[in-house]
Formats: structure tokens, sequence, C-alpha cells
């Protein structure tokens, strides 16, 4: 972790001059050749994985295929993120059709719902009002909001893992809801392609498995995609300040988020989400460019006094879990 103090400066022009020091580095242009790549892996990880689900058949190794298409499921939602940023390709159109064939067809979670919820995290990271990723529900991220739960807030950091089991399904059944609410653009794309998803899904599990088999894949398969989705996203923000919303978007962005250090194997796993603080400041910045932008930033921080937060894998879990724990601290000390 680093951390300075930061001395007097006219904040609006903070960000501007890291925004010239990146535009010339070329750090914004696109990367046509590296995701023609990634995606093409992606895709055939995906066929690959349910070409084998029918090879297989009736049988108790179709556990090890939905270990597999977790993993892949959890890639192809990363893609639809980096789609969702404009990251990809360069106008909203190619974007959003690939994004819903992505999100909707072959993962089963709404793009638009997504990308709705994700764009207000990006607008104010961290705050307990507006960020819908800390606002309250099954996990409490503040302690004025923890005030009158029960048991499960008391022990959440407990749950935390867990919970995360449950998270493919509930992004399915907020997915649906947000379709029915028609706070979704496109509603009849998002339909179709959800609803083929879905019935596709169910299919062929209940034509190709025995009902055994097919519970025990729709388990494994959810649960190992929501754990493996979740862990890409916790270490980003959990456990980092909570702004009231009125520092500029320089250190609005870089005081709320976490890096994550780590070699090529991380990248991968993390989609690049391991850049955070990088990637907060320039959404749109292709993947494999976050890596040579992390130095930049980061040394721009140091010159302007702003803390800005690295730290390992684990590390980022103990201070996300940490701070679930001190969250339901007061309950905790009110039931004893």
């Amino acid at each position: 972790m680093t951390t300075t103090t930061e001395r007097p400066r006219a904040a609006g022009s903070d960000f501007a001059e890291l925004n010239r020091r990146i535009n010339a580095a070329g750090l914004l242009r696109r990367r046509p050749g590296y995701y023609a790549v990634r995606l093409s892996l992606v895709a055939l990880a995906l066929i690959g994985g349910w070409t084998a689900f029918f090879l297989v058949g009736a049988s108790w190794w179709t556990l090890a295929v939905a270990v597999f298409l977790a993993v892949v499921s959890a890639q192809v939602a990363l893609v639809a993120h980096d789609l969702a940023h404009r990251q990809v390709f360069r106008t909203n159109k190619p974007s959003a059709r690939a994004g819903l064939i992505a999100g909707n067809l072959a993962i089963g979670m709404s793009y638009g719902y997504w990308m709705d919820k994700h764009t207000k995290h990006h607008a104010n990271p961290n705050h307990d009002d507006l960020d819908p990723d800390v606002g309250p529900g099954v996990l409490i991220w503040s302690r004025e909001a923890a005030h009158g739960k029960g048991f499960l807030t008391r022990h959440q950091a407990w749950f935390f893992f867990p919970l995360l089991t449950l998270l493919g399904i509930s992004l399915k059944r907020d997915s649906v809801r947000a379709l029915r609410n028609g706070t979704v653009k496109r509603p009849g794309a998002e339909w179709a392609l959800l609803g083929a998803h879905l019935i596709g899904y169910a299919a062929a599990l209940l034509l190709v498995l025995t009902p055994g088999q097919a519970l025990a894949f729709l388990v494994v398969h959810q649960a190992l995609f929501g754990v493996y989705l979740g862990m890409t996203f916790a270490p980003n923000h959990k456990g980092m300040p909570h702004p009231d919303g009125t520092g500029d978007f320089l250190r609005k962005q870089v005081l709320t988020s976490r890096n994550v250090r780590g070699g090529w194997l991380t990248d991968a796993a993390l989609g690049g989400l391991n850049y955070q603080i990088e990637h907060h400041l320039f959404p749109a910045m292709p993947t494999p460019n976050l890596r040579k932008a992390q130095p930049i930033v980061r040394d721009y921080c140091a010159e302007i006094g702003i803390s800005y937060e690295m730290t390992g894998l684990v590390e980022s879990y103990r201070q996300a879990l940490r701070h679930l724990h001190e969250v339901g601290a007061d309950l905790r000390g009110q039931r004893g």
C-alpha cells in the first residue's frame, strides 16, 4: 500500500493532467487483436464445455464439466463487462449486440440490467446511497445501515463466501425482475435471448441427465459461477472508504478503489479488474493497457499526494471480510 499526504493543488486540473499523460502514452487506443483472440478463446471454451456436456451424457463425470463451465461462464461475464465499457468496440451498437449475446444468451444475465447497475456504481463508487453495490441487502456495508439487523449481519463476515454461491441465481432473478419492470432498453431482444438461454439450459439438463444429476449439475455450475464472479469483484472496493460524494472525480475514484498485485495469472483470472484504480479512472481503456497505465497513475498520485491502495489478493479478501465484521460490531456488542 502507498500512502501520502495530499498537498494543496487545483483539484479540477488534476485529472486533466493525468488524462494528458495517459493519452500521450497511447493507452486509450483500441486493441482489436487482443480482443479478437480473447473473445475467440472464451467462445471456443464455452462451445467446448457444452460439447463435452453432451458427449459425457448421463454420467456423474458431468460435474467436472459443470466446474469447467462455471469458470468459463465467469470469463464470459468479464467479457460482457468490457463490452459494456466499450473497450472492445468504439460505438454502442456493436457493443450492445455482442453484450446481449454474451450476457443474455450465453450466461442468462440481462446485459441491460447489469449495465445500468454498473454505470451507477462507476458514477459513485462506495457511496452508501448512490452505489447499488453497497446498498443495504443481504450483506450490509455500513454501520449506519446495520442498525436493527439480526443474526446474519452480526456474523456476516462468516457468511460472505457461502452467500456467493447464490450470486449466479440472484443475477438471473434480478435480470427477470428488471425486464418485467421495463427498466432496460431493447426489452424484446433481452426477453428473447434470456428466454432462449433459460429454456435451452433447462432442456439440456433435463433431456441429457437423470433428475439427480441435473440437480447436482445446476448446483455445482451456478454455485461455483457465483463464487468465482463474486471473488473477481470483492477485492476492488470492499473495505475501502465510503465517501459523501463531494470529492472531485480523481479522488472519488482512486480513494474508493483497491488494486491487487500479481502477474499474468492474476490478470487473466480477474479479467484485469485487479487494476481497479486505473479501470475506474479510464473505464474505456482496453484491459491489456491497464497494466501499463498502473505505474503512471501510481506515480502521479504520489506526485500530487493522493493515497494509492495496492495489496495482494489474499490480503484484499482479508480487508473486505474485516470490514464486514466491523460493520456488525455494534450488533454483537448489543447482544452482549
